[in-house]
């Protein structure tokens, strides 16, 4: 589970054999004295010994926790071997505990795999079908006359709406609920595609996938889990999140407001349930990753099924499994999942054929650094291939200028594509906006990313659609359109006594605000975890952002008091009350 604002997010298993252990323990030596070598002779985009690339990990580390800030543990392995397991920052600011690698933290969407392996292992035993519709378990469910299978819910591909991006959901995050009325949340609301035509992240998917383990099982959600994987592994330090009771080395979370760091505002852990209520150390998440490599839970067809991506209707891969993320670079394999849930961020990679596995676990919603760009680098760096971005090439600005133009994603999402110069910027709905580095005259790259755009062109030579495609995640289409481009929004001036009554605290929904000050004579506006960007006027209450796709609107009652505002962005209009 994950808040966000302001930023949009733009995400062949080998199989290890007695054959290969027993060749690679014939190498060993040889491995030993190459790997030396290579080491003292420095050659860029090689392996470093384990003792260089845990310093290069530690100072990114040390850098991106402060000793005074909320913290992380992590656990870093290459080879099967730990090359780094180590605390950083505070595991509690108020009585000033510093973090340690062993400490408990809140997993959020991690717990999505584990939801999963749940399925499959009930499925191995002839209790249920992935391709079982859902209301084979969940007769009551009103499907509206459309196809649902398990493995849509597992998948993101089922159309079901997420019930956490419904507005009706926020103000209830501290209330305790059923898994029934969660599901009453979405149940009756339109499908927003046909089930297996697109994937969008989907936390209402995994509450269903809760509620058919317990059916089948005749179990409770976190009683199946604890007995069947957490008992069976060891994993004495994980545990589906409960509030009273008491759990040693569990640690508290944080949050941002306008006075600095806050503990994390309460959300009844009744609510993420099968798609974000399990507590983990790194320690536990390593243990569950090398029992999956080893098939101590599931057959090694299965788990290969689990990480390999589903594919939508129209032939595309969706980019994810079941539980997982999967992706490759530079022909390795990844199979990787975030977290983030009102204080804790969390990240979990592994590249299952060369034995590399990093977890970070955060003890704060909106930390200096995402930990899955940290993990990213952290695994580029152990496979000996750490990210670079490609060199730039020349292209005229002539050329930039038939790439100009509105593409239609949806009927509530464009990407637009526009030039200033010899440069060239691409923004989502409801998005940042972001200059692309030409690759060639038709593909281009996002800055420190994986992120590639590429220009379809047709027999006559003209631009008539673009594909969107990063690192996780399905590939994203665009059609060229013959709209205009969005005609650029005029600032009006307005004197600074005006601007200052809006300065403030929004608060958009517990633990997440936007906060407005007045500097000098430009208004500015801070989403939790966000950069603090101008919001400038084009009237007297109606303020837009240049570089994000977003207007917020002041809210005045009949005194001309600001009592809130309404955020809009993205196709929503959220509203929020002045603290």
């Amino acid at each position: 589970m994950q808040f966000k604002i302001w930023r949009r997010n733009v995400p062949k298993l080998k199989k290890q054999s007695s054959f290969f252990v027993k060749r690679f323990f014939c190498a060993f030596k040889f491995g030993i004295y190459l790997i030396l070598f290579l080491g003292l002779l420095n050659i860029p985009g090689l392996a470093q010994t384990d003792d260089v690339l845990a310093k290069q990990v530690d100072e990114m580390m040390q850098k991106a926790f402060p000793a005074n800030e909320p913290g992380a543990a992590i656990l870093v392995q290459k080879a099967g071997a730990i090359i780094l397991r180590k605390g950083y920052g505070m595991a509690d600011l108020e009585l000033g505990v510093p973090m340690a690698p062993d400490m408990v933290f809140r997993l959020g969407s991690i717990t999505k795999q584990f939801t999963a392996v749940a399925i499959l292992m009930l499925a191995e035993q002839g209790k249920l079908s992935l391709q079982d519709e859902i209301t084979r378990f969940l007769p009551d469910y009103p499907a509206q006359g459309k196809k649902v299978t398990v493995e849509h819910l597992l998948t993101h591909t089922s159309g079901i709406q997420s019930y956490t991006d419904l507005p009706e959901w926020l103000p209830l995050l501290r209330k305790d609920m059923t898994v029934g009325e969660i599901i009453d949340l979405f149940k009756n609301k339109a499908f927003l595609f046909e089930p297996g035509e697109k994937w969008v992240y989907n936390n209402s998917g995994y509450i269903l996938l809760g509620a058919i383990i317990e059916k089948v099982s005749g179990q409770s959600y976190e009683s199946f889990i604890q007995k069947n994987i957490f008992e069976p592994l060891g994993l004495t330090h994980s545990f589906y999140d409960s509030t009273e009771r008491v759990i040693p080395r569990r640690i508290p979370g944080y949050s941002h407001d306008k006075s600095g760091y806050v503990n994390a505002p309460y959300l009844s852990m009744t609510q993420p349930y099968a798609a974000g209520s399990l507590l983990s150390t790194v320690d536990d998440l390593s243990v569950w990753n090398a029992a999956l490599l080893a098939n101590k839970l599931l057959k090694p067809e299965t788990i290969q099924k689990a990480w390999a991506p589903y594919k939508l209707k129209n032939g595309d891969s969706s980019g994810y499994g079941y539980g997982w993320q999967v992706s490759t670079y530079e022909e390795h394999f990844f199979v990787e999942h975030g977290g983030g849930i009102p204080g804790f961020a969390s990240y979990a990679l592994s590249i299952p054929a060369d034995g590399v596995y990093v977890a970070i676990l955060v003890n704060c919603n909106a930390p200096n650094q995402t930990p899955g760009d940290l993990a990213f680098k952290i695994a580029s760096m152990a496979l000996g291939k750490p990210y670079q971005d490609p060199k730039l090439v020349a292209v005229k600005p002539e050329k930039l200028e038939k790439l100009v133009g509105v593409y239609r994603i949806s009927d509530k999402e464009e990407r637009i594509i526009t030039r200033d110069g010899g440069r060239l910027f691409s923004q989502r709905t409801g998005g940042t906006k972001y200059e692309i580095f030409p690759l060639s005259d038709t593909q281009f790259f996002f800055k420190d990313s994986l992120n590639r755009i590429t220009f379809l062109k047709d027999k006559k030579g003209e631009v008539k659609e673009l594909i969107m495609k990063g690192r996780l995640g399905p590939a994203e289409r665009a059609q060229k359109t013959a709209k205009p481009l969005p005609t650029e929004k005029k600032a009006i001036h307005l004197d600074p006594a005006i601007l200052d009554r809006y300065a403030g605290e929004y608060e958009l929904m517990p633990g997440f605000s936007i906060v407005v000050s007045l500097e000098g004579e430009h208004l500015m506006a801070q989403a939790t975890g966000q950069p603090k960007l101008e919001i400038i006027p084009e009237s007297e209450t109606r303020f837009f952002l240049k570089e994000v796709d977003a207007q917020i609107e002041f809210q005045l009652d009949a005194a001309g008091k600001v009592t809130g505002l309404i955020l809009h962005q993205g196709g929503q209009s959220l509203p929020a009350k002045k603290k």
